[in-house]
C-alpha cells in the first residue's frame, strides 16, 4: 500500500494530495511521508489539501497530517482543505489543528482590578454564547436519544448511580442531619424568647423542605460529583478520548453527556428526601436536647407541619438542580484544552459554577413559589 503526499503546482497554487491509509497502523509510513516539505511548496502562496485520494484516516493520521500542515503555515496561514471531497477526513483534521497546545503567552506585567473587570466583561458575551450553544446541542441531542437509544452510553448508568448517589449518601446525610440539628438550636434560641418552642418542629419543617434541604444536597453533589464528572470528561479531553469518539462517530454529547445528567436527576431527589428525613431528626435531637419537649410532643407537632406543598416544594427542585450540576460540570469537562493543569482548572471552575447556578435556581424557584402564593 502506498502512501505519500504529492504535490502538484500550478503557477503560485499547490495542489497537496495525501494517498494511502493515515491510520495508527500505518504511522511510521505516515510519518516519513510528512517529515519534510516537498520543493515544489516553496515559495508558493496557496495550497488547496485534496483529501479525496486518502483510502483510511483516524486519530493519528489526522495528528500527523494536521502537524504537517500547521508547519506549512509557520511563515502565514495559505493552506486550505477542500472540505467537500472528504467532509469526515476534514472535519477531524481542522478540529485537531485548533485543539492543538499553542505555546505559553511571555510574561507580563499583572493586570489592575479594573483591567480585570474590563476583561470579564469582553469575555462574558462569547462566554454566554458558547452556553447557550451547548444547551441547544444538549437539547437537540434529546429527540436523537429517543430515535437512536444505542447511541447513548448505557452500560455506564449504574456505575454513574453508584458513584453519584449511594457514595455521595453518607456525606450528603450528614450535612443535612447537621443543617437540621443548626436549624433546631436557631429556633429554641430565638422562638423561646417569646415561649414558642412548639413552634420549632414546623420552623424545621418549613425551612429545610422547602429551601435548605434541596440546596444543601446539590451543593454537596456539586463540590462532590461535579468535580468528579468534570475532572473524568476532561482527562478523555486532553488524552483525545472525545476525538477518538467522534472519529468512530459517537456523539460525544449523546454519549458521554445524557446518562450522567439522567443519573443525576434520578438520584439528587432521592438524596433530597433522605436528607429531608435526617433534617428532622436533627431538628428532634436539638430540640429535646436543651427544652422540655418531649420527644413524642415534637413528633406530633412535626407531623401535624408536614404538608404535600412543603414536601413537594423541595422535590421539584432538585431535577433542575441536578441538570444545572450535570450540564455545568460536562461543558467544562468538554471545553478543555492543554494538559494536567486545564484540567485541574476546569474542574474548579465546574464546582465554582455549579455551587453558583444551584443557588441562583433555587433563589427563582423561592420567588416563583411566593409569586404563586404557595
Amino acid at each position: 500500500m502506498s502512501i505519500a503526499v504529492r504535490a502538484e503546482r500550478e503557477g503560485e497554487r499547490v495542489r497537496l494530495v495525501p494517498v494511502g491509509a493515515f491510520d495508527l497502523a500505518h504511522a511510521p509510513a505516515v510519518a516519513k511521508a510528512v517529515a519534510h516539505v516537498p520543493p515544489d511548496l516553496e515559495g508558493c502562496r496557496s495550497i488547496d489539501v485534496d483529501l479525496s485520494h486518502l483510502e483510511r484516516i483516524d486519530g493519528a493520521g489526522a495528528v500527523l497530517l494536521a502537524r504537517f500542515l500547521d508547519r506549512l503555515d509557520a511563515d502565514g496561514d495559505r493552506t486550505r482543505v477542500v472540505e467537500d471531497r472528504n467532509p469526515e477526513a476534514a472535519r477531524l483534521i481542522t478540529r485537531y489543528r485548533k485543539n492543538r497546545v499553542k505555546p505559553p503567552p511571555a510574561r507580563t506585567r499583572p493586570m489592575s482590578a479594573l483591567t480585570k473587570i474590563g476583561a470579564v466583561a469582553v469575555a462574558l458575551p462569547a462566554r454566554v454564547n458558547d452556553t447557550l450553544d451547548f444547551a441547544g446541542h444538549c437539547a437537540a441531542a434529546l429527540p436523537k436519544t429517543v430515535a437512536s437509544p444505542r447511541s447513548v452510553d448505557w452500560g455506564s448508568l449504574p456505575r454513574l448511580v453508584q458513584q453519584i448517589g449511594a457514595d455521595a449518601l453518607p456525606v450528603t446525610s450528614a450535612a443535612n442531619l447537621l443543617v437540621g440539628t443548626i436549624i433546631g438550636f436557631l429556633g429554641v434560641s430565638q422562638l423561646g424568647r417569646f415561649g414558642a418552642v412548639v413552634y420549632v418542629p414546623e420552623l424545621v419543617v418549613v425551612a429545610h423542605f422547602r429551601e435548605l434541604g434541596p440546596l444543601v444536597t446539590a451543593i454537596v453533589v456539586a463540590g462532590r460529583s461535579g468535580a468528579g464528572l468534570a475532572s473524568e470528561i476532561a482527562t478523555m479531553k486532553v488524552s483525545e478520548e472525545i476525538d477518538a469518539l467522534r472519529s468512530m462517530g459517537f456523539d460525544p454529547i449523546r454519549w458521554l453527556v445524557v446518562p450522567r445528567c439522567v443519573a443525576l436527576v434520578l438520584v439528587v431527589p432521592l438524596l433530597t428526601w433522605v436528607g429531608d428525613a435526617l433534617a428532622l431528626l436533627g431538628g428532634l435531637v436539638a430540640t429535646v436536647a436543651i427544652t422540655d419537649l418531649t420527644p413524642r410532643a415534637y413528633v406530633v407537632a412535626t407531623m401535624d407541619a408536614i404538608s404535600v406543598s412543603h414536601l413537594a416544594g423541595g422535590l421539584i427542585k432538585s431535577p433542575f438542580l441536578a441538570l444545572a450540576i450535570g450540564l455545568i460540570a460536562c461543558r467544562q469537562g468538554l471545553a478543555t484544552q492543554g494538559g494536567a493543569a486545564a484540567v485541574g482548572a476546569r474542574t474548579t471552575t465546574a464546582v465554582v459554577l455549579a455551587i453558583l447556578g444551584v443557588i441562583v435556581i433555587n433563589a427563582l424557584f423561592t420567588l416563583l413559589y411566593v409569586a404563586m402564593g404557595v
